[in-house]
């Protein structure tokens, strides 16, 4: 199975950044679609970003323009770059794979995503 490690969360004033990353072990991230999410206190766990095998990104509307994913397949890791952070970006980030075919786009059900790190929080102060 999938071993994903989330690092990089921290505490930062509103309009300030954080990285993000995800580290994969056992296998590929290539060979995988591969989300991240996040969830608030009190709130539901929704998809931050999402991005396929042929490395097509697709981003919730809450963070187009502001969070950008990458991989370096080289480290097997993946990376969110948060910038103009709000406080309501706030929560627990998790990443997560899915088994997807190569030209299939990332899968939008949570279901779908079978391994899941261990979460990385990110506060965000006004």
């Amino acid at each position: 199975q999938v071993q994903l490690v989330e690092s990089g969360g921290g505490s930062v004033q509103a309009g300030g950044s954080l990285r993000l990353s995800c580290a994969a072990s056992r296998y590929p991230a290539s060979d995988w679609c591969i989300a991240w999410f996040r969830q608030a206190p009190g709130k539901e766990r929704e998809r931050v970003v999402a991005i396929n095998r042929r490395d097509y990104p697709i981003y919730a509307d809450s963070t187009k323009g502001r969070f950008t994913i990458s991989k370096d397949n080289a480290k097997n890791t993946l990376y969110l770059q948060m910038n103009s952070l709000k406080p309501e970006d706030t929560g627990t980030y998790y990443c997560a794979a899915a088994s997807c075919c190569f030209d299939c786009n990332s899968p939008s059900r949570q279901v779908d995503y079978v391994y899941w790190g261990q979460g990385t929080q990110v506060t965000v102060s006004s």
